[in-house]
């Protein structure tokens, strides 16, 4: 197995960037397939991808309000969530 290939496969962390970026709407047909080939073998970062579609569905309705996270709950939530992906 190439090494190319095995990045896509193994790359969670990469994996969960191109979910976030497409659903944002801005991913390459070559980003399309990479998360495709990732997707086919891992089931954590399906679970992800659904979540975040549903994440991304619910705070639709707030985009038109003053709804802001606070800046501690978001270094938190970020330090959370590198430290799950970094356990790969």
């Amino acid at each position: 197995m190439t090494s190319a290939l095995r990045n896509i496969i193994y790359n969670c962390k990469q994996a969960t960037f191109l979910i976030e970026k497409r659903i944002a709407g801005k991913i390459t047909a070559a980003e399309t397939l990479q998360l495709h080939i990732h997707l086919a073998g891992c089931s954590v970062c399906k679970i992800y991808q659904q979540q975040s579609i549903l994440i991304n569905r619910v705070f639709v309705g707030f985009e038109n309000t003053d709804f802001k996270l606070d800046e501690a709950f978001k270094k938190t939530l970020t330090e959370k969530i590198e430290k799950e992906i970094n356990k790969n």
